[in-house]
């Protein structure tokens, strides 16, 4: 290897989470099988694995489709469903192939179970993902999603609530939002509902960012988990790129002989950061 060379590391703890292989497998296994399955909303927040998928023949829907859709297989990706989709599965002779992550599948028991005894619920997540969508059901759409202390301000809160997260949100950024919500004197009895593979993700990435000149970080533009890690990333090794496909690498963003390190969300597959060293190698 000259000297010129760029010396690249892949994040071996990147990739995949436990939920979003389960997904993948089970969507694998009834291609194989079918030749085609339909998937409520993209399967995993990536599209470089989306399209790789829909080479096989999967078919991605929404939900107005759904309602149009009779007698077929369905898959739920990991994010889980709001109620309301069960519902029209069963109207419609769907058989629901239901890939929700256990994790958000505890989260949304939990969630009802509060709503059942008639807690004022607060959701820390992202307005329109499907994880939180899928959690704002189990409350008949009556819990306060919110995705910055700020929209909190002015909002009309009642004295008592119970607190919840996105699973893929950070740790250290629901404490903050707990912590002042009580400075605030509200009374607040929060449930860290966090993946403990996200979280687990968050500390370990300092360690491996420093290690190297720059970072390149994979990941699809949808992914909220993405957005978290690359932050983690780039507040240890400012010297972080994102990319999604190996389209937006340049040249240019390196120097010759430098180490660079590859990391990436839950939804990147570990194939395209695979495609990413070997880009980079070739410089």
């Amino acid at each position: 290897m000259s000297d010129y060379q760029l010396q690249v590391t892949i994040d071996q703890d990147s990739g995949f989470c436990f939920g979003v292989v389960y997904a993948i497998d089970m969507a694998e296994e009834i291609l194989a099988e079918d030749g085609y399955l339909y998937c409520l909303g993209d399967i995993v927040h990536n599209d470089e694995e989306v399209e790789r998928l829909k080479a096989m023949g999967l078919r991605i829907i929404d939900h107005s489709a759904l309602k149009d859709l009779r007698n077929e297989k369905v898959l739920i990706r990991a994010h889980g469903e709001a109620p309301e989709t069960y519902k029209t599965a069963l109207e419609n002779n769907i058989t629901l192939i239901d890939a929700s992550c256990p994790v958000v599948l505890k989260l949304q028991n939990r969630i009802k179970t509060s709503h059942d005894s008639a807690e004022k619920i607060l959701i820390f997540g992202k307005h329109g993902h499907a994880e939180v969508i899928g959690l704002q059901g189990q409350t008949n759409g009556e819990a306060l999603v919110f995705q910055d202390i700020a929209e909190l301000d002015n909002a009309e809160l009642p004295q008592s609530f119970t607190l919840y997260s996105q699973t893929t949100k950070s740790m250290d950024k629901f404490y903050g939002i707990k912590q002042e919500l009580i400075n605030r004197g509200y009374e607040v009895k929060a449930n860290d509902t966090i993946c403990r593979q996200v979280s687990n993700r968050d500390k370990d990435l300092p360690a491996f960012a420093v290690r190297f000149d720059k970072v390149v970080f994979v990941s699809g533009k949808k992914s909220s988990n993405g957005k978290v890690l690359y932050e983690v990333c780039k507040k240890h090794n400012p010297d972080t790129y994102f990319v999604s496909s190996i389209a937006e690498l340049d040249k240019s963003m390196f120097a010759p002989g430098d180490k660079v390190g590859i990391a990436g969300a839950t939804s990147t597959p570990m194939w395209l950061m695979q495609q990413v060293k070997t880009e980079l190698e070739s410089y």
